[in-house]
């Protein structure tokens, strides 16, 4: 990564204070399983994966995707937890016509806009909230797999907006939130 250049990706964030009771779950993780790689970025849904952008340019960045808030809120339910075995496990979230249609439609814009290609679209998007990954162990993995899978996690929120992340060179910050245009 060259030093003018800035790593971003773009999330949904959850409110406060669920966002807080995921961040509970990573610390058990981290405390428990030895995996603290998700404590490095706020919980959050990924809707386009890490990119590369210079820094210099960041406005332009943050101006287009100020473009790209023409979507209607819509509700998402977290139903339990799930896992790509493994290394990784997440809060999984009920099947969402909505969520589905607006990652759709952000990443075309991000794609025809920003000349940005989301690396998630060769494996499709599997929307998911991220708990532990890459440093947790396959042993550990396993122990903490049996622990989870039939631990119920139930919340629901409002997706009312989505954020651009910036990584500060150790982890991942809020840096900007974009809200959805009110009626």
């Amino acid at each position: 990564m060259k030093l003018s250049e800035a790593r971003y990706f773009l999330a949904i964030i959850p409110p406060s204070p669920l966002a807080e009771e995921i961040m509970v779950v990573k610390k058990l993780f981290a405390e428990k399983y030895n995996s603290k790689a998700a404590l490095r970025s706020p919980a959050h849904l990924t809707l386009h994966m890490p990119f590369l952008w210079k820094e210099r340019n960041e406005d332009k960045l943050i101006q287009k995707l100020e473009q790209a808030v023409g979507f209607e809120s819509f509700q998402l339910k977290l139903t339990g937890f799930g896992a790509f075995p493994p290394r990784t496990i997440f809060i999984k979230n009920e099947y969402s016509e909505a969520l589905m249609s607006f990652e759709k439609e952000l990443t075309d814009f991000t794609k025809r806009e920003l000349k940005l290609l989301n690396s998630t679209h060769n494996r499709g998007f599997h929307p998911h909230i991220t708990v532990a990954f890459r440093d947790l162990k396959p042993d550990q993995f396993t122990l903490a797999w049996q622990a989870f899978e039939h631990k119920p996690f139930d919340a629901e929120f409002a997706v009312n907006s989505f954020w651009l992340l910036k990584h500060d060179g150790k982890v991942w910050q809020a840096h900007k939130e974009f809200c959805f245009k009110r009626d």
